[in-house]
Order: C-alpha cells, then sequence, then structure tokens
C-alpha cells in the first residue's frame, strides 16, 4: 500500500492568523519603551533646569518647583504621568526629584518615570 501524504494546502494562513496577535503585540511593546524612555528623558531634562533654577544664588526650592511644574505642564504634558516634584535646598546643596508614570500604550503596563538632578548652591564671593 502507498503511503498518503498530507496536502499542505492553507497551512500558511493558519501560521499567520496565530502569528499575527504576537507580532502586534511585539511591536506595540516597542512603542511602549519608546514611549517610557521618552518619558524618562523628559524628565531628566526638567529636573536638570528646575536644578539650575533652584540653585542660583538668589532661587529657592520654591522658584525650583515653579519652574518643574511649568515644564512638565509643556513639555512633559502627557507623557509624564500623576507627576510628583520634590525640590530640597538648603546653603550647600539642592536637589530635584521627579517621580511618575509613563504613557501608557499597553493597558496593563504601568512603567515608572525617576528622574533627579543635584549640584552645588551658587555662592557668590568677593575678591581679595
Amino acid at each position: 500500500m502507498k503511503p498518503r501524504w498530507r496536502n499542505d494546502r492553507g497551512s500558511a494562513a493558519a501560521e499567520m492568523t496565530l502569528m499575527t496577535p504576537l507580532l502586534v503585540l511585539l511591536v506595540v511593546g516597542v512603542v511602549q519603551f519608546g514611549v517610557w524612555l521618552h518619558a524618562t528623558h523628559t524628565a531628566q531634562a526638567v529636573a536638570a533646569q528646575a536644578l539650575q533654577t533652584a540653585r542660583v544664588s538668589d532661587g529657592s526650592a520654591a522658584s525650583g518647583r515653579r519652574q518643574a511644574e511649568a515644564l512638565l505642564n509643556t513639555a512633559g504634558r502627557g507623557l509624564v504621568l500623576h507627576p510628583s516634584v520634590d525640590v530640597v535646598r538648603d546653603a550647600q546643596r539642592a536637589r530635584v526629584t521627579i517621580h511618575g508614570q509613563a504613557q501608557r500604550v499597553l493597558p496593563f503596563l504601568d512603567l515608572p518615570v525617576n528622574a533627579s538632578a543635584a549640584g552645588p548652591v551658587e555662592r557668590l564671593t568677593t575678591a581679595g
């Protein structure tokens, strides 16, 4: 008796039906990673700018916080969700910390955004 070979017609369509959702999930995952990376870089830039405002000789923690919140409302709007800004300034150092969440592309994935910047407070001295 002769062996009977099965017909492979339609197997490519079945494979594509199974692989397409996985491919879409992979692409959306890459987009989610890009959104998180952009939000993190934006928060880091906002923290650095707020630090520059807080550490100047006539600056304050309140002015650094106002600067960070204003920049987050313009540059980070919709990108960094639920941001919290913490600015600490003493006689020697200033520190800005920003916490939040990245905008969600995947509904089940909440990625945190954390950024901080610190530096010495500017002091003006007289010569001699």
